[in-house]
């Protein structure tokens, strides 16, 4: 079964490819940051918690964001698969998605600090659809309008320099230790996150077709 997560910082590609490889394996993609930004859109309680934490770029507490995804997973049913963008970010959230499903693979995009600057700040996100842009890689066709319906786009609050600082700085206390834990498992694949989202998609694609690592723990 394809049970999939992808780790890495803000920028590093993982919902591009997420979207590949979800088409492709006709897999859901569940991305903890559109959920959570749709809850917010809604105005439901969850949002209202999330929202102000979001706008300063911090993490979502651990409770809120294991809420949504909980749901959304049993959504699904246990014979489906999944690739989770955004989630674990903590090695509390991992140790609770073990007790929700377990993952056949854990892929680690790996990428230079100046790309990601380079690649957030020309990054724009339409507020209506979610669909999002590169204005220097992936450019909407009619300039600063989204393709799919017309909407302004905008520059996330959570991609400004004050708030990517903060980002960062939190990928790297609080979602790298994930990496031994999940190596320790043996369901770690680090990947090259340089390059066109094609040729990403390549090494994607040959980390995730291999079965689970030796060491990899069965669920309970």
């Amino acid at each position: 079964m394809n049970r999939i997560a992808f780790l890495g910082p803000p920028g590093a590609g993982k919902g591009t490819q997420a979207e590949i490889l979800s088409r492709e394996l006709k897999i859901a993609h569940l991305s903890t940051g559109d959920l959570l930004r749709a809850a917010v859109a809604a105005q439901t309680p969850l949002g209202e918690q999330a929202k102000s934490i979001m706008a300063a770029g911090q993490l979502v507490p651990d409770p809120l964001v294991l809420e949504i995804v909980a749901e959304r997973l049993r959504s699904l049913g246990p014979s489906n698969g999944f690739v989770l963008d955004g989630f674990p970010r903590t090695l509390a959230q991992a140790e609770s998605l073990d007790g929700i499903t377990p993952l056949d693979h854990v892929v680690a995009f790996e990428i230079p600090e100046r790309v990601l600057l380079e690649r957030l700040g020309a990054r724009r996100q339409c507020p209506k659809c979610g669909s999002v842009y590169n204005l220097k890689t992936l450019p909407p066709r009619e300039p600063g309008r989204c393709d799919r319906d017309g909407t302004e786009l905008v520059l996330r609050n959570d991609d400004r320099p004050e708030a990517l600082r903060t980002r960062l700085l939190a990928y790297h206390e609080q979602t790298m230790p994930l990496l031994a834990f999940y190596d320790r498992r043996g369901l770690l694949r680090r990947i090259d996150a340089v390059g066109e989202a094609s040729t990403v998609a390549t090494r994607v694609r040959a980390a995730t077709a291999d079965r689970p690592g030796p060491n990899a723990r069965p669920h309970p």
